[in-house]
């Protein structure tokens, strides 16, 4: 099955929208689950595919869940057991590999094939074995699957970088470990300090929320863990930029204005004018007035400019006045979506693999072109908003692995999308996006 976007630019979003919960936090509390006694409660689920492969793999361990329609999973653990991870199960899910952790933690053992996701470069997972290394496993992974196995004792583990995945991995093995363990060089994104804070709420004793340097006394009776799933940010940001180069007027509902400090900093003055209420959290975002000039961005871990709003960052500073740079901290592949735009008429002069500039602005025009991963994705959706013309976004079940019903989203803000799914047998099911849509396609 293949899923298509077709989408007509031109209209300025206005209206209301609800951001969903963190794929990113989400993840690793679903992995929780493992760890904690009883019945596991997860509030402000995103259903995306991420989610629901995640889920998938606890129930080929033994878990019982349930993805109720309001958002709430509930998952039992009782009945796992540890045993070989199929291919087939984690070569969609990078994030699978948070499953070392608590897996080992709890039951000396675990393997699995080596976890797939996005194509972004070089992302090795020597962090997220040898950390564990540092704990006391035994490392016996061959050329096709990571196999570790030993009893872990707390201590002293220092990452060789900032990996949220590795963090996380080891946040849920040192939660089931007594004693003290020290993680050095931890990550700190927003997701990170939900699983933090929600392990906390289980008994755990955690110092260092937020810092990167991290103290977890664990403990083998953790109790049963309900917890609310934080808001994406990342979803607030894509919709933020998709209302500002629509020059539209968007109020963003449940949105954490502390996620999004050094991303709003660079809005201010690339141009963008805004204003959060706190006490509702919610973000106001006015397009109509504002003004974006170039400007130079780079990307860095929390709390820098998040490398996962680069590539909408880019497809905006197209309709910024003057000459943009955007330079590409973490992943050398994350700029190819690039080339994608150059094919809807941007003007960009890409230096190296992870440097661009970005000359604006300029129109835009719809082609067909294809999404390279998830962020990507969004931002080749926000292209096709300002764009003159019909869009046909390719590849869209990258899109569809991070961000909840994008397309109901947009549409509910007045823009002309329609997702054609193709099936097997070649044959189109269409959900038609509206009459606006309807008339857009009779008219081609």
């Amino acid at each position: 099955m293949d899923i298509h976007y077709r989408m007509r630019g031109g209209n300025a979003l206005c209206g209301d929208v609800r951001i969903s919960g963190s794929k990113n936090a989400a993840l690793p509390l679903i992995a929780s689950s493992i760890i904690c006694d009883g019945e596991t409660v997860l509030r402000n689920v995103p259903r995306i595919r991420d989610t629901e492969s995640m889920l998938c793999i606890l129930e080929y361990l033994g878990a019982e869940t349930h993805f109720e329609e309001n958002g709430t999973v509930r998952i039992r653990t009782n009945r796992l057991c540890s045993k070989p991870i199929p291919e087939e199960l984690v070569s969609k899910l990078r994030a699978s590999i948070i499953l070392l952790g608590p897996l080992l933690a709890r039951f000396g053992v675990v393997e699995m094939a080596y976890p797939g996701g996005c194509v972004l470069g070089k992302r090795p997972l020597d962090a997220n074995v040898t950390s564990l290394m540092q704990l006391g496993a035994e490392n016996m992974s061959t050329e096709t699957t990571i196999h570790l196995q030993g009893t872990l004792q707390p201590g002293i583990v220092i990452l060789p970088e900032f990996s949220v995945t590795a963090t996380e991995s080891l946040l849920l093995a040192a939660a089931l470990l007594p004693g003290e363990t020290r993680i050095e060089l931890a990550a700190a994104e927003p997701h990170v300090q939900d699983l933090e804070h929600a392990l906390i709420s289980t008994g755990v004793e955690i110092k260092g929320v937020g810092e990167h340097r991290v103290r977890v006394r664990g403990k083998t009776d953790l109790s049963s863990l309900k917890h609310t799933i934080t808001s994406d940010y990342l979803e607030a940001g894509t919709l933020l930029l998709a209302a500002l180069v629509t020059k539209g007027k968007v109020r963003l509902y449940n949105v954490e204005e502390d996620h999004l400090l050094s991303f709003l900093d660079v809005i201010r003055r690339f141009g963008g004018v805004f204003r959060y209420e706190k006490e509702e959290k919610v973000l106001f975002v006015d397009g109509e007035i504002s003004s974006l000039c170039a400007m130079s961005v780079k990307t860095n871990i929390y709390p820098g400019f998040p490398t996962d709003l680069q590539a909408p960052m880019g497809v905006a500073m197209t309709q910024a006045q003057g000459v943009s740079r955007i330079f590409e901290r973490l992943y050398e592949r994350k700029l190819s979506y690039l080339y994608e735009l150059e094919k809807m008429g941007a003007h960009i002069e890409v230096l190296n693999a992870r440097e661009a500039l970005i000359i604006g602005p300029c129109m835009l025009h719809g082609r067909t072109v294809a999404s390279n991963d998830i962020r990507a994705g969004a931002a080749m959706v926000i292209a096709a908003l300002c764009a003159e013309g019909e869009t046909t976004l390719t590849d869209v079940r990258y899109i569809e692995r991070g961000y909840d019903q994008l397309d109901e989203k947009l549409r509910s803000l007045g823009a002309e999308i329609e997702r054609v799914v193709i099936g097997d047998d070649g044959k189109m099911r269409q959900k038609m996006a509206g009459r606006a849509m309807q008339k857009a396609l009779l008219s081609v």
